[in-house]
């Protein structure tokens, strides 16, 4: 499964597998794995689940292109009823871009 490379602006912020995914609505979901960066935004993340432009978030493949998206949101909820649940989302991929990253994802969801 790829790993995908999660910044904020300049810095890297953590990691994902992007394990889930909607591929009608092109999100892609999976567990956060932070970096010592994630540190600068973590509070941002755990309180802050509206809006996280501010945060200029950008998701990378393993040959580093950028993944084009609407929006991208962490969802941080370690201080509350799940310890390690710190998860990602990226919502409004292109649909040639989603099916090239994500074919899993789309074989999936026509199996259904």
């Amino acid at each position: 499964m790829a790993r995908f490379s999660i910044y904020s602006g300049m810095m890297l912020v953590g990691y994902s597998s992007l394990e889930s995914g909607d591929p009608p609505m092109g999100v892609a979901f999976g567990q956060f794995e932070p970096t010592a960066g994630y540190l600068a935004i973590q509070n941002e993340c755990r309180t802050n689940h509206v809006d996280q432009s501010g945060l200029t978030l950008s998701v990378k493949t393993e040959a580093g292109l950028v993944v084009p998206s609407m929006a991208i949101a962490i969802l941080d909820c370690t201080e509350d009823l799940l310890p390690d649940c710190i998860e990602i989302s990226i919502l409004g991929i292109p649909t040639t871009f989603y099916e090239a990253l994500f074919p899993d994802h789309v074989i999936n969801y026509t199996r259904q």
